[in-house]
């Protein structure tokens, strides 16, 4: 039965079309990102309904601005040795441009500064959607977002911390259980971690983690946190080696922090991995080049950040978004780990 024109919507059409609402704004408005199968499909079942475009919705779909915003709040040394976000920043642009939307990136080097530009975004119509990481416990980005309840954002952090935004994460649980377990089964009992700051989200979520599965097996864990930088992280090596009962094996929260921390373990006089296994929460190209080659938890932080991509471009045609956690990481074994050694 065809429906009065006046009251046709995008979700009558998307319902009789067997599609998505996106997939019907996109044909509908002429827009990459359906097959010419499917867009025909869209204007047949619209013909067929009646539907017409409201002149209001249509005018503010002639707004849009085909950005998503991005803030990286970062110390720019840090920044400029990091892998992970550039992996996340290709996987997005990746799906971004397959829509027509461009991402817009602005660093910052303070949380305020950063709460500044996204201000100045949603008061200008700047983007889109915006998508935020890094999360702290007691985020000052969670107020803002209280008072523009229309701004689509999508948080990369836990669901338990994104106060009601829809978010990604991965499953920190899983992956401090791959790590635990694979350095038990080798015969480690003494496991030091070199972490982030203690204030960011997904450190207090990996703390946690690691607790409980320690805790489990009946392991010695001790953890230092640091600022992600290589010079914290060799400071930190040395510290745990100079205990009395060292650790045996060190699980790095990043992959710069491993690799700049094989000279330090050289310097004092240890191997890698005969004396000392060694660990990347993070895989990159350079843990697999690396000498030796490191021991890495694998991600796939590209599909990460297309996945995310797919999300807000969802929130940005107005469909429902729901919370999703990944489970599909696995530990890389290579050079840096091996059995404990009893010397």
């Amino acid at each position: 039965m065809v429906l009065p024109k006046s009251k046709v919507t995008i979700s009558d059409v998307a319902q009789e079309a067997g599609v998505s609402n996106s997939a019907v704004s996109y044909a509908l408005n002429g827009k990459p990102g359906v097959s010419n199968k499917t867009r025909r499909k869209v204007l047949d079942v619209a013909e067929h309904l009646g539907w017409r475009p409201n002149s209001a919705a249509k005018a503010l779909s002639d707004a849009k601005t085909h950005n998503v915003g991005l803030v990286l709040t970062y110390d720019t040394g840090i920044l400029s040795v990091e892998s992970y976000t550039m992996e996340l920043i290709a996987g997005l642009t990746t799906e971004l441009e397959k829509q027509g939307y461009s991402l817009l990136l602005r660093s910052s080097q303070s949380r305020q500064q950063e709460v500044a530009i996204l201000k100045e975004w949603v008061s200008a119509g700047a983007v889109d959607a915006m998508l935020i990481m890094n999360l702290e416990l007691g985020d000052p980005r969670m107020d803002l977002f209280k008072h523009h309840p229309d701004m689509p954002v999508l948080a990369l952090c836990d669901v338990s911390i994104a106060d009601g935004l829809p978010s990604l994460s991965d499953d920190a649980q899983s992956a401090a259980h791959l790590i635990v377990d694979y350095l038990h089964e080798l015969g480690h009992r003494r496991i030091a971690r070199i972490a982030g700051p203690e204030t960011l989200e997904h450190t207090f979520i990996r703390d946690n983690a690691f607790v409980e599965e320690v805790a489990e097996l009946g392991l010695q864990y001790s953890c230092f946190h640091t600022d992600y930088s290589p010079d914290e992280a060799r400071s930190s090596t040395k510290r745990f080696l100079q205990l009395p009962e060292r650790p045996t094996a060190i699980v790095y929260d990043s992959d710069v922090m491993a690799l700049s921390s094989l000279k330090t373990i050289a310097d004092m006089g240890l191997r890698v991995p005969d004396d000392l296994s060694v660990i990347s929460w993070n895989n990159s190209f350079m843990c697999e080049v690396g000498l030796p080659s490191i021991t890495a938890l694998d991600r796939n932080v590209v599909a990460r950040g297309r996945k995310a991509a797919q999300m807000m471009l969802a929130l940005i045609a107005g469909d429902r978004v729901s919370s999703q956690r990944e489970d599909d990481c696995s530990l890389i074994f290579r050079q840096s780990s091996g059995p404990l050694r009893i010397h």
